[in-house]
């Protein structure tokens, strides 16, 4: 709870970042795009103020922040306050859970994926978006996490990092996209959505949630 104090006392400033950067978010909603499910029953873990979620027709958002919230619910999101490490909702709720860019906030990434894994359905999947920490743009950054008020208290993750968290989860079939291989300063348009991952900053992947047995 302690990270989210910043985009609760933040919000407008968070909310700036989309339209001075303009060209980057549009290829980040590209690469999720690609890989979101549709039709179905989605929620957003981190919902933010919905700039994700409802352009890309997620029902449910839930983060705790509550500044954000009310923006969200604004763009049409049924909104609830709570934390990702403890999902308010029943088993098998969901056909879809979106994620982006709220791993590296969560105090317990591990058990967010695991309570993830716990509200789809058999046989749904989650979208997650983040920042890969082994590329240039996310050593960049690493390096200068300490002059932002969003990342100083992040922890970033690789792609290898974030897939080994997939499968201790229980997660199946990977299916990747990268973007924004090059500095964030210079991208004016939009840059293409590439398979795979180790080039593009932003990663996005969409990741099985298998039928459990037994």
């Amino acid at each position: 709870m302690a990270r989210s104090a910043v985009f609760e006392a933040e919000t407008p400033r968070y909310e700036q970042w989309f339209p001075d950067h303009a060209a980057a978010y549009s290829a980040e909603m590209a690469a999720l795009y690609e890989l979101m499910p549709t039709p179905g029953f989605a929620l957003e873990v981190g919902v933010g103020t919905g700039r994700f979620a409802a352009p890309l027709g997620v029902a449910v958002g839930i983060d705790p922040a509550e500044a954000m919230l009310a923006q969200a619910r604004a763009r049409g999101i049924l909104c609830v306050r709570g934390t990702a490490e403890a999902l308010p909702f029943r088993d098998g709720a969901f056909d879809h859970v979106l994620i982006v860019t709220t791993i590296c906030f969560v105090d317990d990434p591990r058990r967010m994926l695991a309570e993830a894994r716990r509200v789809l359905r058999p046989d749904g999947a989650a979208v997650i978006g983040f920042i890969d920490r082994a590329t240039p743009l996310g050593q960049f950054y690493l390096d200068h996490r300490e002059k932002s008020v969003f990342y100083r208290e992040a922890t970033f993750f690789s792609a290898t990092e974030v897939r080994d968290l997939l499968a201790g989860a229980g997660f199946g079939t990977c299916d990747w996209r990268q973007t924004l291989a090059g500095p964030l300063a210079e991208v004016t348009e939009r840059e293409p959505i590439l398979p795979g991952f180790g080039t593009g900053a932003f990663v996005a992947v969409r990741a099985a949630a298998p039928a459990r047995r037994g």
